[in-house]
């Protein structure tokens, strides 16, 4: 059983990779052990080269953790999301994780407004109530209306990333992975953020946050996770 209200537990999370033609394991980090709680706002710090958005993908498994575990209390029962099968993972990621990135993944000839949209429509959501709640979020991070029906491929890197933060962002889940979600956005777009942030937080879901600026994120923060960078000898 959990600690009450604990959401994430992780153990001695450990990442290297393994660089083939230096025939040698690079260490990211080591021994990480930190806990989450329900509706709380961690923000991992440290020098770059540290292992934070490391630590962010490997909780999302978009990496593999090298050794350690990283216990969530999901809505089907506990899983170790550093062991767990895909196919558990996959389904976690449908239903109660979140990963925010400042980089959009859009796809060839689908608009704005369908890439927004298209998480609540896979919930069963009517197509008119989706697309109005998509365009309510794109309103809110600033992206001109007349945009909506076009591709973001074609988007400015600032347009891309209101794009993917309304996508991401108008869904809730339990927990939110944010890797430097204010890297491309002007004052009014990280303001809004924000302000999403700060509702989405009142509502109990927990955030695990990496911040270029940390001044982005004061007011949200409850503790910080300063990671070290490893020191790797030479050969």
């Amino acid at each position: 059983m959990s600690e009450a209200g604990t959401l994430l537990q992780v153990e001695n999370l450990c990442k290297s990779f393994h660089i083939h033609h230096l025939g040698r394991e690079i260490p990211a980090f080591q021994t990480l052990s930190f806990k989450v709680n329900e509706g709380e706002f961690l923000v991992v710090a440290g020098p770059n080269g540290a292992g934070k958005s490391t630590l962010l993908r490997c909780l999302y498994r978009s990496y593999l953790p090298t050794g350690g575990h990283a216990w969530y209390h999901a809505q089907r029962g506990r899983i170790d999301l550093a062991h767990a099968a895909d196919i558990d993972i996959a389904l976690l990621r449908q239903e109660e994780l979140g990963f925010v990135t400042q980089f959009l993944r859009a796809r060839p000839r689908v608009t704005a407004l369908e890439l927004v949209a298209e998480p609540l429509l896979i919930t069963g959501q009517a197509q008119a109530q989706a697309e109005a709640r998509a365009g309510e979020l794109l309103t809110n991070f600033g992206l001109n209306p007349a945009l909506w029906s076009a591709y973001p491929t074609t988007f400015s890197g600032g347009e891309q990333q209101k794009v993917n933060l309304a996508r991401a962002l108008i869904r809730p889940r339990r927990l939110l992975l944010l890797d430097e979600p204010t890297a491309s956005l002007d004052a009014n777009a990280r303001e809004a953020l924000i302000a999403r942030l700060a509702y989405l937080k009142a509502q109990g879901i927990a955030m695990i946050g990496v911040f270029h600026h940390a001044e982005d994120a004061a007011m949200l923060v409850d503790r910080t996770l300063t990671i070290t960078p490893m020191t790797v000898p030479l050969t």
